[in-house]
């Protein structure tokens, strides 16, 4: 039986937030690790035929995650996530920002809160993203933020069946 899950993507330009809400049929345990162990993320956290690539990964309050996105002819676009608060398994917080190969951020960036929630084996993860600046929010939206990152949800979809299977 196929589960009907939830995908929302929400742009809310007078709090220049996105806010995004998916379900993923699996547990709480395993979407939590997709999201924040290296080795899974980098499986899904870019539009194919992109890949990610991260350069270096530290999941503590403080710690950041260094990261490319990596186009097939290797163009490298680079980003930075400092995490600010963790809460296991129900939250975490990071600042993200687009860098270049020496992890110079260009700001403005924005502002992640991630939350996970569990019911009936279902996984629910809402994303709500700030932008400092109206700008960047809408430099996200042009860049095609909504198919990237629904592609790379429908990625983790798949990914979660094969993980589960294990």
């Amino acid at each position: 039986m196929t589960k009907n899950l939830l995908f929302e993507f929400i742009v809310d330009k007078s709090t220049k937030t996105v806010i995004v809400n998916r379900e993923f049929d699996a547990d709480l345990s395993l979407v939590w690790d997709a999201f924040t162990k290296q080795e899974i993320l980098d499986q899904w956290w870019a539009p194919k035929p992109w890949a990610s690539k991260t350069k270096f990964m530290n999941f503590e309050v403080g710690g950041r995650r260094f990261y490319a996105m990596v186009s097939p002819e290797g163009q490298e676009r680079w980003s930075v996530q400092k995490y600010t608060s963790i809460s296991p398994k129900t939250n975490f917080k990071f600042l993200n920002a687009f860098a270049d190969k020496d992890e110079n951020p260009e700001l403005p960036g924005s502002e992640w809160d991630l939350n996970f929630s569990e019911e009936n084996g279902t996984t629910k993860v809402s994303v709500s993203i700030y932008n400092e600046s109206l700008a960047r929010l809408e430099k996200m939206i042009e860049m095609g933020f909504k198919e990237g990152f629904g592609m790379c949800l429908q990625q983790l979809d798949e990914l979660l069946v094969t993980l589960n299977n294990k």
